[in-house]
């Protein structure tokens, strides 16, 4: 079950990453790096 929520969180940071190309904000970077770690330690460890 960790896998598939590492892999969720890690659809939702690329989903994330198209928003990133629209006005800027820092909160939008900020979730993009947390799904991103959060994604790697849930699908890998």
């Amino acid at each position: 079950m960790k896998r598939v929520g590492g892999f969720a969180c890690f659809c939702m940071a690329g989903g994330m990453i198209i928003v990133f190309f629209l006005p800027n904000a820092f909160i939008q970077i900020l979730v993009i790096v947390i799904l991103l770690l959060v994604g790697y330690n849930l699908f890998c460890c």
